[in-house]
């Protein structure tokens, strides 16, 4: 495979052992190549307005410009048909922002112990345009939101409303079908996984997560898991 066929990653970390381990498992791969290393967060941001990468794995916590500002810089400035997207590395017992990082446009997240398959597989999903997140994380994440008093781009309830658990009005639009392949997506089901469990085609799968995402006014499916978490169709 030719290298302008690759998938362009930028390792933004600041610790070298992490960075050398992610590079020696990624550069392993015929179809992705680490372009550069960083050790914070504006190193990252730098490189990636010099190398427009496809991908930049991105650490929380690192001296000066932290991951999370760099993830809003590189995200609010994204346009043209090139966008370079950001993987947030978490350990999530510690980073408890990581959803403002989402928030902010990051196409998701995977703990930092990951396995090598996942850490791969989970870049050439997220090149390919779709969102991930680690399963194992996501509740105690949104958990955390949610006792911080967070949401992602939730409407408040009207004045004078009733005081109850507010529920987003566009989770009504959602039909009986959507709201189980919604269920799923918040457990970490990729497409095929909730084609074979709910013995549906691929295809409809595909169909049903646009008209959900475009229903529920969500950019990706980290969105879209926040969202039924948020409106309590999982626990």
């Amino acid at each position: 495979m030719a290298n302008t066929d690759r998938i362009r990653i930028v390792i933004a970390d600041d610790q070298d052992l992490v960075r050398a381990g992610f590079t020696m498992v990624i550069n392993s791969q015929p179809d992705m190549q680490v372009v550069g290393q960083a050790s914070d967060g504006a190193q990252a941001v730098k490189m990636v307005e010099q190398l427009h990468p496809d991908i930049v794995l991105m650490d929380v916590r690192m001296p000066g410009m932290d991951g999370l500002a760099a993830t809003s810089q590189i995200t609010s400035h994204m346009h043209g048909e090139h966008r370079t997207r950001v993987i947030i590395l978490t350990t999530f017992d510690l980073d408890e922002y990581v959803m403002s990082a989402i928030n902010a446009g990051a196409s998701g997240f995977l703990l930092k112990d990951t396995e090598p398959e996942t850490l791969l597989n989970s870049i050439r999903t997220v090149y390919q345009g779709n969102a991930i997140i680690a399963p194992t994380a996501t509740k105690r994440l949104i958990e955390k939101m949610m006792e911080n008093g967070m949401t992602v781009q939730s409407p408040a309830p009207q004045e004078g409303a009733a005081d109850t658990a507010y529920v987003d009005p566009e989770l009504s639009t959602l039909t009986e079908r959507e709201r189980e392949v919604l269920i799923e997506i918040a457990h970490g089901l990729s497409n095929q996984e909730i084609a074979d469990k709910l013995f549906i085609s691929l295809p409809t799968v595909k169909t049903h997560v646009a008209h959900i995402l475009q229903k529920i006014n969500a950019r990706d499916r980290v969105q879209a898991v926040v969202f039924a978490y948020e409106n309590h169709l999982v626990d």
